[in-house]
């Protein structure tokens, strides 16, 4: 193998204009997750990626674009998926790119040291029947755990030319792109290979292909591929497929059915169960298994997923991941703050002209994006994507996939919501890495809760200073119960059901460095994006509508619930409208009218309830920005309801408790 050089770079600006030549060429990167498949789009495109949507969805999507012997290629990184199914968008967009788009050449990237497994993807996509280079991938693991694989068999069982590399050496990628180059201007090297299946389902197969075939409904996908869909019960293409014709669907109820009383189980799963075997028969012939003793790796993994010590090992990763961003990020944040104070103080103006206020407003939102956001963001996703990288992660999500059950949630789940202690704006962004819609939702409603960053600063200014540091502690335990009550009333709220945790587990590994910095640049650079330019806006928007007498009145108006309800003084009204935008502005604004020492003016049972309400009430304007983004105006109008009214009921309550304490 050959490490990829010179004749392969990245593709200039100059050509971004979307006019494409003759040599113009588009592969997509299609596979199971942590196979590598992002290191070599990454050693592929270099910086020239851009990192998007697909069209109308939320699932991440990665472009970028390089020049190999003269060929200008765009290079598209399908998400990690196991499957063709609709279980998730990630599925559903890979395959309808696939058939809609019809790429030039469809790199299918495995990870050789678990054939079989991979193998059952790369069957699906035989039956797509799209031009295939398969890329064995991690073959340097293969070797270490003693499996040698035969590339040479493997690639005529297939019939697609398949290419051994070590992607993160850089090894066996400029014969993988000879390959891809080879098979894009001459398909006659893929040959047409049609893997069969046991003869009662393959009969059925080809005798409803036929079928179809002969109503010409005109369906982009292959005919054969959807014969398998239809019979597999797909909702997508049963629904596609009714609209061209209910006698197609007659036909494939009917011979599901008759593979089902054959085999005593449903039509999907009989035919999983004989890709499985296909797999298995290849993989077998393909590869051999040598003698080798337990790893190191293999014993850790026996730890961390051990029913007890898995428990504490997921606890320390999760406690050390919230330690190191805290740490680390109030110390950037303190040293950010500092130098801003240098140059101008950052404290809310209430008076003076209004050019001042809203400079005071716009600068101090420049402010709150650099000293909360960059420095809690950057440190946890820089861990988090080495955590996730290592291997770590997936087993701290599979040991506490029960105890997130709990919130109609599985374990991956359990990683946006840490994050959304440092900062929820990016933990809601994270929800994306769960299934379903109604997943997310679920998730992005209990980060809206978690006490971020800013919360935190209003905690420990109001109650860790003028109460005790013991009822600032049991605030966040206040918050843990009312995540898991209100997690389950959404529960109920929300119709469906809660999908298994399914994860693949790849070996542990040293974290890659190139990897590392640009998963962490990449997440990071869309949440920066976002977030300024609304801290910038609406502080400057908030400070001109005090400027100009609109807060005042509010305030009065505000007060029967203030005052009246939550035992405040009225002066709270402002505080809260104020902390939309940023938290901590309800402490700085405090310490703007009154000075410093708060005791004079709040007594400790209005410092609990007060900082209670903070960390409970409407989201701030960025956390409602990425809510609308991601879900829409409607689930976002909801979630910030159920934050006001939760803190409206709790807030009211804890001060007729406190009343009684105090």
């Amino acid at each position: 193998m050959t490490k990829l050089t010179s004749h392969c770079s990245p593709s200039s600006e100059d050509n971004d204009t979307g006019e494409v030549g003759d040599d113009h060429l588009t592969i997509a990167m299609a596979g199971n997750a942590n196979v590598g498949k992002s290191v070599i789009f990454n050693e592929l495109t270099g910086s020239s990626q851009i990192i998007g949507n697909w069209p109308g969805k939320t699932v991440e999507m990665a472009r970028g674009r390089l020049h190999f012997e003269g060929c200008d290629i765009e290079v598209i990184d399908l998400p990690g998926i196991y499957s063709f199914s609709t279980f998730s968008l990630e599925e559903l967009v890979s395959r309808e790119y696939i058939a809609f788009e019809k790429p030039d050449v469809v790199v299918n990237v495995i990870d050789a040291s678990v054939l079989e497994r991979n193998l059952y993807f790369t069957l699906q996509l035989m039956e797509m029947e799209v031009p295939l280079v398969v890329c064995a991938n991690q073959i340097d693991t293969a070797m270490r755990k003693g499996i040698v694989v035969d590339t040479e068999k493997l690639q005529t069982a297939l019939g697609a030319p398949v290419v051994p590399t070590v992607a993160v050496r850089g090894e066996g990628l400029h014969e993988l792109m000879d390959a891809i180059i080879e098979v894009a201007k001459d398909r006659s090297k893929v040959k047409k290979t049609r893997l069969k299946y046991g003869a009662e389902v393959e009969n059925r197969i080809e005798k409803l292909t036929s079928f179809i075939k002969s109503k010409k409904l005109g369906l982009e996908y292959p005919l054969r591929w959807i014969a398998i869909k239809l019979l597999e019960n797909d909702p997508e293409i049963k629904k596609l497929v009714t609209s061209k014709s209910e006698e197609v669907i007659r036909l494939s109820n009917s011979l599901a059915r008759e593979i089902e009383d054959i085999h005593k189980e449903p039509c999907f799963a009989v035919i999983n169960s004989e890709r499985y075997a296909l797999a298995s028969r290849i993989a077998g012939e393909v590869q051999k298994q040598s003698d080798m003793e337990i790893t190191f790796s293999e014993r850790l993994d026996q730890l961390v997923t051990h029913r007890v010590f898995g428990y504490v090992t997921s606890s320390i990763v999760i406690g050390g991941l919230l330690l190191w961003t805290f740490l680390i990020g109030n110390l950037l944040s303190s040293l950010l703050s500092e130098l801003f104070n240098f140059f101008q103080p950052v404290n809310p103006q209430v008076s003076g002209a209004i050019v001042s206020i809203l400079w005071n407003g716009a600068f101090g939102g420049i402010v709150a994006g650099i000293t909360l956001i960059i420095p809690f963001v950057i440190p946890f996703y820089l861990m988090l994507t080495m955590i996730e990288d290592s291997g770590i992660l997936t087993r701290v999500a599979f040991m506490m996939d029960s105890a997130m059950h709990k919130i109609g949630l599985h374990g991956k789940a359990l990683i946006p919501l840490i994050l959304g202690y440092g900062c929820n704006v990016p933990a809601i962004y994270g929800t994306r890495i769960l299934e379903t819609r109604r997943e997310r939702l679920l998730a992005a409603f209990a980060i809206t809760f978690a006490p971020c960053s800013a919360r935190t600063i209003v905690i420990l200014g109001l109650v860790a200073v003028f109460v005790s540091i013991k009822w600032a502690l049991a605030l966040y335990v206040i918050d843990l119960f009312i995540i898991l009550i209100l997690g389950r009333i959404a529960l109920k709220a929300l119709p469906g059901e809660a999908t298994g945790l399914i994860m693949e587990m790849h070996s542990f590994k040293v974290p890659s460095l190139s990897v590392v910095t640009k998963q962490t640049w990449t997440r990071t650079k869309s949440i920066v994006y976002l977030v300024f330019p609304i801290y910038i806006v609406g502080s400057a928007f908030v400070q001109g509508l005090y400027a100009f007498g609109v807060l005042g009145p509010i305030n009065s108006f505000m007060s029967p619930l203030t005052v009246g309800w939550l035992g405040l003084p009225e002066i709270a009204g402002i505080l809260l409208i104020f902390g939309v935008i940023r938290k901590e502005f309800i402490l700085l604004m405090l310490v703007a009218i009154y000075g410093t020492n708060l005791a004079a003016v709040l007594t400790p049972v209005q410092f609990i309830v007060l900082a209670l309400v903070g960390m409970l009430y409407i989201p701030c304007i960025s956390t409602i920005a990425i809510l609308v983004k991601e879900f829409g105006w409607k689930p976002a109008t909801i979630i910030s309801l159920a934050n006001l009214a939760s803190a409206i009921v709790i807030g009211g309550i804890a001060f007729r408790v406190l009343t009684l304490v105090f």
